[in-house]
């Protein structure tokens, strides 16, 4: 039997009450420190945690549905996983990988939220996007340095840094330094080519301090499953730790860099409503949901024909846009953490948590074909144009790339104090701050045809980063597929009362937050009229017309609204309260009501248009809002954790991305309210030392309650009483892990995904699906060689056929209001990976 398991068996037999590590996946460290479960306990992270079964069902005791894993679960699972991926047993979560290996993205479901609407937080700082909340989960810390994760499935805490969620937290935090030095080394191999190095070093306790530290590094390079293409990914991290005393203070910096190079992926399109492949087509798709010509496995094109460039002849480059070589998607992104705690005088604490976040990215598929005498290269000349290819003439239309670059620079600090008033009641105030610099612009780049039948860009950020990369015009303009500057800033307040009532069975909390959030909006172009689209150019302007749009000479009666500056403010009062009462042997109830704020992303704000009165704005999305009850019981005993809760959630202004093809783009518009109500429920049981069971369900049923606005001209989708897209109905999740002795060890686990609509009017619907994987162990720790171990994982056991993400859509039926094609992203086929550890 492994040492793990002796470790849960011994901690559960020892305690009869609850343990104090409710704390155990705050998101901040102020949060850890206040909700212990006795006001006068400390909470020293790494400590000995709560009850668990293996590490997946985790005895909670907050007053809000949470769900937590520990990395002991999170050991079993495919290395170099997302930790969303791991997180997807949980119930209420949904989540839709789009690789087996999990550095490709993948799309997140909460609730009903997307998971724009959930913040996603590493150890207290908001990962999502300052700009439009996208959660990037390829990007997450490699998982083997994740100390625990968590879901909070209805509510934020009353500190969280958010302007975006209301659907709820997730949450992981890092691993703390050992206290002996160490470390270890492994490579994985598998399924289309997979190959992962990972190394850590733990330094151990120096100086006279007691300060630790680790470094770590991780290589992971695969094939895509179709298709040509590879994934390619480096992580870098590393933490110090620096204990204050014996008291529970201390002192952690921690840093995380992470790029990614990856071919992206495509999806069939679907079938429409009616039946029919497309509305120009008169044969009767078969009753499958596939149903693109192409087959199951569609994928970017494979084959590119060299263009041939002569001098004095219009040659034109007739490739498509969907060469493999020319889809990859880039993106560097890093940040640094702080964590520290100070006890000021008896009962007084302070939290200080600040933090940096950098990104570089982009979508890498942004290209056109561009005519050498376009208007764009002309600029404000009437006549003439720019050799693009250099074979001596302007005659012909060449390949470009036209990159939407994302620059971001982001401060945070989150900070609390807290104070003990005695034993049983406590105060804390704290403040956030969110400040991101979102630069997001296009330079022009060029595509290297040294090998002219598989081309790549010159530089996967188009030209920014190098002077002689840029398409430069004949006014020296540098071309642009878009140029605009973003401010966002929170302002956050909050305050919490926590106090132990009736021999410390009742234990309440009330608290509120504040946040004051800013959007500063700066657009260098110009912004076509009710539309997305832009024109970044150096061309010269009719005059203005009466409303005060202009016009372009050569662009017809097109309206542009000239490049602007607009800032936009919300604000809110928003409660966070709740109870849980203990009772009998490890009994307990909770009940809990949070409201939640989230503010129009950037794109949809620069979607504007001229209104009547003069000003530029857009009037289809407001602030949306919600109001979340939960009410729950928990069952906690030596071999046994159980949690079932119900929920209900109200939505005001609920916001949806959907396809206007007036616009030819994705936009947000308010679909007005939302009601959501469901059930969830999880248990872990060990019923002999050997063996572990884990199983949870989820049930929702999320409705929409008005007709919405569909476009600038008013036209309403019939959506009242429409259930949510990509919503699944029910979930179930399955899990055994048994430990035939003490070197060798296997788990097997299930997951079943519900029935989802593909569009708004819920004329589409996908079917439900199940994915099986299985892992299993041998530990060398028996034969002397502690922390060795090899690791066989398989995911989707059975080859399951499986949509992961759709591509949702207002309408699938032809001829009626919002109709497009939908798409979607087929599920990884199955996959094997094996890993060998080597430990010192």
């Amino acid at each position: 039997m492994t040492n793990r398991k002796r470790v849960f068996w011994a901690t559960t037999a020892l305690f009869t009450g609850l343990l104090a590590a409710g704390a155990a996946s705050a998101q901040s460290t102020g949060t850890e420190a206040t909700e212990a479960t006795r006001l006068g306990e400390v909470v020293v992270t790494g400590a000995r945690g709560p009850r668990n079964i293996d590490g997946l069902a985790v005895a909670e005791t907050v007053a809000k549905t949470r769900n937590t894993v520990n990395q002991e679960f999170i050991a079993t699972q495919t290395p170099g996983q997302t930790i969303l991926q791991t997180l997807n047993l949980t119930p209420g979560l949904s989540f839709t990988n789009a690789d087996p290996y999990g550095s490709s993205g993948g799309n997140i479901r909460l609730r009903g939220f997307d998971g724009n609407r959930v913040s996603l937080t590493f150890d207290g700082i908001p990962l999502n996007d300052t700009g439009n909340y996208a959660t990037y989960t390829n990007q997450q810390m490699d998982p083997e340095l994740i100390e625990r994760a968590s879901v909070n499935t209805g509510t934020t805490d009353v500190d969280s840094p958010t302007a975006s969620a209301t659907g709820g937290t997730i949450n992981y935090v890092t691993r703390r330094p050992a206290r002996e030095f160490g470390g270890w080394g492994q490579a994985s191999f598998g399924s289309f080519d997979y190959q992962r190095f990972m190394f850590l070093i733990d330094t151990g306790e120096f100086g006279p301090t007691g300060a630790s530290a680790w470094f770590a590094y991780s290589g992971t390079d695969y094939d895509k499953f179709k298709g040509l293409g590879e994934i390619r990914k480096d992580q870098w991290n590393a933490r110090l730790y620096q204990p204050l005393g014996d008291n529970g203070d201390f002192v952690a910096l921690s840093g995380h860099y992470n790029e990614n190079r990856n071919n992206n992926y495509t999806g069939p399109n679907l079938r429409t409503a009616t039946g029919f492949c497309d509305v120009a087509r008169t044969v009767v798709c078969n009753d499958q949901v596939v149903d693109d010509p192409r087959g199951w496995e569609v994928d970017f094109d494979t084959t590119y024909v060299a263009p041939t460039f002569r001098n004095g002849v219009a040659d034109n480059d007739a490739n498509g846009s969907n060469f493999y070589g020319l889809r990859i998607n880039p993106s560097n992104t890093g940040n640094i953490r702080g964590n520290s705690r100070f006890t000021l005088a008896d009962g007084v604490v302070l939290t200080v948590d600040p933090s940096f976040q950098y990104t570089l990215a982009n979508g890498g598929t942004q290209q056109a074909v561009l005519s050498e005498t376009d208007r764009l290269l002309r600029g404000s000349q009437t006549t003439g144009g720019v050799d693009l290819n250099g074979d001596g003439d302007t005659l012909d239309r060449v390949r470009v790339m036209t990159p939407s670059n994302t620059n971001t620079h982001r401060y945070g600090l989150n900070t609390s104090l807290i104070w003990d008033l005695n034993d049983d009641h406590r105060l804390r105030a704290a403040y956030a701050l969110d400040w991101g610099r979102h630069r997001q612009y296009g330079q022009y780049g060029f595509v290297n045809f040294s090998n002219p039948d598989n081309p790549r860009f010159v530089d996967w950020f188009g030209g920014r980063n190098d002077e002689a990369n840029r398409v430069i015009n004949l006014d020296g303009y540098n071309l642009q597929s878009r140029d605009r500057l973003s401010y966002a800033t929170l302002n956050q307040f909050s305050f919490e009362y926590r106090g132990q009532f009736m021999d410390d069975a009742l234990t309440v909390s009330l608290g509120v937050r504040a946040p004051f959030f800013k959007r500063e909006l700066n657009q260098f172009c110009y912004s076509q009229n009710e539309s997305s689209n832009v024109l970044c150019t150096s061309e010269v302007p009719n005059a203005p017309l009466a409303n005060g749009n202009v016009t372009f000479p050569g662009r017809g009666t097109t309206q542009y609204i000239a490049p602007y500056e607009r800032t936009l403010e919300y604000e809110d009062i928003l409660p966070n309260v709740g109870a849980t009462y203990r009772f009998g042997d490890g009994h307990s109830v909770y009940v809990s009501y949070a409201e939640n704020l989230s503010a129009p992303r950037t794109d949809s704000l620069y979607t504007v248009a001229r209104l009547a009165d003069g000003s530029i704005g857009n009037p289809t999305v407001q602030p949306e809002s919600t109001q979340t009850f939960d009410a729950g019981y928990r069952f906690t005993a030596p071999t046994l954790v159980a949690q079932v809760a119900a929920f209900m959630t109200n939505y005001d202004n609920r916001i949806v991305n959907t396809f206007d093809p007036d616009l030819d783009t994705f936009v947000d518009r308010n679909v007005g309210s939302v009601e959501l109500q469901g059930l969830e429920g999880s248990v872990g049981w060990s019923p002999i030392e050997a063996l572990s069971l884990y199983a949870s369900a989820s049930f929702l049923k999320g409705e929409l309650q008005d007709n919405y606005r569909y476009n600038f001209a008013g036209a309403e989708l019939q959506t009242a009483g429409k259930e949510l897209v990509e919503t699944p109905d029910m979930m179930f999740a399955l899990r055994a892990n048994y430990e035939f002795n003490e070197m060798f060890s296997a788990g097997i686990q299930a997951k079943h995904t519900g029935e989802r609509w593909i569009t708004d009017v819920n004329d589409l619907k996908d079917d439900a699906f199940t994915v099986v994987d299985a892992d299993v162990r041998i530990d060398f720790a028996p034969l002397g060689f502690e922390g060795t171990f090899f690791q066989l994982n398989v995911t989707n056991l059975f080859d399951e056929k499986y949509y992961g993400g759709l591509g949702t859509r207002a309408s699938a039926t032809p001829g009626e209001l919002g109709y497009s094609r939908p798409f979607a992203q087929i599920g990884a086929p199955r996959t094997i990976v094996g890993t060998l550890r080597m430990a010192f």
